[in-house]
This record gives C-alpha cells, structure tokens and sequence, in this order.
C-alpha cells in the first residue's frame, strides 16, 4: 500500500484462525476501515476479533498511505454490543482463569493502542455500543453518536465492572454521571453521550454514509504521508474539519436526560460508598417531587445487580476521579486488570453470566445478596494485586 488512492482489502481473520470474516479489514483512498461483521450476535468481538483489530491498527501506524481509520458495525443494530463473554463461561466454571485474562490482556492492549493512536481513530457509535463496543469507540479521537445511540457499560449485571478502559471515561464524566451508568446499567443517548465526553459529536445517522465519503475524500486528497512514525496532524485537521461539517449544533439535536437530572444524579452517587448511594435514592424516591420517580426507578435497577460488582465499580471510579487531570487510560485499564482478576475468581461473574447470556432465566443469585452486606474490607481487597497474575503490561 504505498498509495493512498490505491485499493488494499486485508485478509479477514478466517484465512487464519476460522473466524468466518467477523472483521472487515479495508484501506481506500486514505482511510482505513474496520467493520464489525457479526450481525447476527450484534457484532459481539471474540478473542480472534480483538487480535485481528489490533494487528491492523499495528500495521496502519507505520503505513504512509493509511492516513486514519474509521470503525462501524454491519447490520442495523449497533457497532458492537459487548465482549463475547458467553464463550468466557466455560473457562471461569472451569477454573481456568488465565484462559480468560488473556482475552483481557489482548482486549485491553488494543484499547490502549487506540486511544494513543497516532491517525485520526474515527467510531460510529450509532445504534447500540455496550462494554467492548464503547472499547473500541470513546478512546477514539473522533466519536461519532447519533439519534440511534445507547452506549454503556454493562458489566455490573453480569456479575463484572466497566472495563476496557471505560471506567477511565465514566470517572470523568461530570456530577458523577458515570456513576450512575455503571450502577444501573443504564444506556446514555447520543445526546447523553455528548454530554457527558462520551463522544464528541451528534450526527443524524443517516448522514454516516455521506460522512465515511467525505472523510475518504479528505484522506485521499491529503495523499501519503512523509513520516508515518509520528503523529499526522495534517490529518487530524482534516478529519476534525470534516467532522465540524456534519456535526448537529447543540441547541439543534436532542436535549440531554441525564443532564436533566444532574441534580438527583449528583446528590445520590457523590456519596461515598455504593450503599450510601442506595440510601440516597431510597430516600428522594420516598420524599416524592420532581425526581422521585427517576431516582426509584435507579434504585430499583441496582438491587437487581451484582452488589460486590456495584460496590467495587463505586470505589474504582472514586479512586480514579482521586487522580484528576493527571489521570491515564492505562492506570484505568491497569485498575480494572486487578479488579477483573478477582472477580472472575468469585461466583457472581460466572452466575451473572449464566442467568442473562446462558440460562437466560435472567434471575442471578448474587453472594452477598444485599450491597448493604458487602464490607469496606471486601471492595478494598479488589484493588490488591491477584497472587499469581503478572501485572498488564502495555505498549
């Protein structure tokens, strides 16, 4: 690929590993571009998926001709919802608990990779992007949301926290927003996911078609870069220009909800523990008013999920809002190894998993079954390294 006007379509992961074409691998005029083709399973990524994203963002870097990379996801759903944490079940069950932190180690490396990406990283987040689909979008330097958005993180239903580095965005995220969303599982809009830093611009999803060609036009014109070893800022002009074209203005697109609610939201999970914040909700949700039934309806959603989950997810935002500006997406997706490392070790992850993605009865049994019985000494003991597991190192 020494052109950037020249056509080069990648092997897809089933030439060598059996994964039936899951990832779309293309570069044309400038842009390189990712598509999630797992339709059917709303483009979930498995281990071969991961590997073969992160192998091309390798290549792309040190390719003059690739001036920067979009991702989307086929069909009509979303970019991607989750982890295939499905096929983790009968390792966690198992025991055999390195088997499964690989898949971590290998996910979270190409998370950090893109979000210190050299080249313009543009992600259509349109439709649904849960888990590892907000992974591979919200550390992109260019996150597109639309209409059709409900972005997340997930995990606390399933037994987990907000991984692949997306606690690193929910800790930032203002008046504890992120919080919130971690503790209920709840989906941010795609005015919510502006709002809160989530993405950076609302475009109508029916103009995502139109936006890849203009971002290809504007790739292309720019021809092959002279170094590829650096960071293109000639590209990021263009791609930033670009995207300022398509860009709904704020007093255009959809009012945000969560922001609508700062108030309630700010009250309740500024406090210091899950519980406390549980308490809080309980509290305005007996008072009546305004935002009584907002605050019901989220204290109702947190009882029906992992309360060890809840609880840790609370205390690793906490300690990362602690570090302020001086926060990395490393540190976050470090934190987040050691937290996964004891909580696959436990039985909620392995329950959680089986109630709603296996058995699908949808009725876990969590233990401890209240988060008022989860200790101090309990979430403490999650951020202390795991006997055994080397440390996530990353490049």
């Amino acid at each position: 690929m020494s052109d950037a006007q020249t056509t080069a379509t990648t092997a897809p992961a089933a030439t060598r590993d059996g994964a039936a074409d899951e990832v779309l691998l293309e570069v044309r005029d400038g842009l390189g571009r990712i598509t999630l083709n797992r339709p059917r399973a709303l483009n979930a990524l498995t281990h071969p998926m991961v590997q073969e994203i992160d192998a091309a963002l390798v290549a792309w870097a040190a390719d003059p001709a690739v001036r920067g990379v979009l991702i989307r996801g086929a069909g009509e759903k979303g970019l991607c919802a989750g982890g295939d944490v499905v096929s983790l079940h009968a390792s966690l069950t198992g025991g055999r608990f390195e088997e499964a932190a690989q898949f971590f180690r290998d996910e979270y490396r190409m998370n950090h990779r893109i979000s210190s990406y050299p080249k313009p990283y543009v992600a259509f987040m349109d439709g649904i992007v849960l888990g590892g689909g907000m992974g591979v979008s919200v550390h992109g330097s260019h996150r597109v949301a639309t209409e059709r958005t409900r972005a997340g993180m997930p995990e606390t239903a399933i037994g987990f926290t907000p991984d692949v580095g997306g606690s690193y965005h929910l800790a930032r995220a203002p008046f504890h927003a992120g919080r919130h969303l971690a503790a209920t599982s709840a989906h941010a809009s795609g005015a919510d996911a502006v709002a809160l830093g989530l993405a950076d611009a609302f475009v109508e999803s029916a103009r995502l078609d139109e936006l890849e060609q203009a971002l290809a036009a504007a790739f292309g014109a720019l021809g092959s870069a002279a170094d590829a070893g650096g960071r293109d800022d000639a590209a990021f002009a263009a791609a930033d220009e670009v995207l300022a074209r398509f860009a709904v203005a704020e007093d255009a697109r959809p009012a945000s909800a969560l922001v609508a609610g700062r108030e309630w939201i700010e009250d309740a999970y500024g406090r210091e523990t899950a519980a406390e914040a549980l308490a809080a909700l309980d509290e305005r949700a007996a008072a009546g008013g305004e935002h009584a039934e907002a605050a019901g309806r989220a204290a109702e959603a947190i009882r029906t999920k992992s309360p060890t989950a809840v609880a840790v997810a609370h205390e690793a935002q906490a300690r990362l809002a602690e570090r302020g500006a001086d926060l990395t997406v490393a540190e976050a997706l470090r934190q987040e190894f050691t937290v996964g490392a004891h909580l696959m070790r436990e039985p909620d992850m392995p329950e959680g998993i089986r109630a709603l993605l296996v058995d699908k009865d949808k009725d876990p049994k969590w233990s401890p079954v209240r988060l008022e019985d989860v200790s101090a000494e309990d979430v403490a003991a999650h951020f202390e390294p795991v006997e055994g597991v080397a440390r996530l190192e990353l490049s």
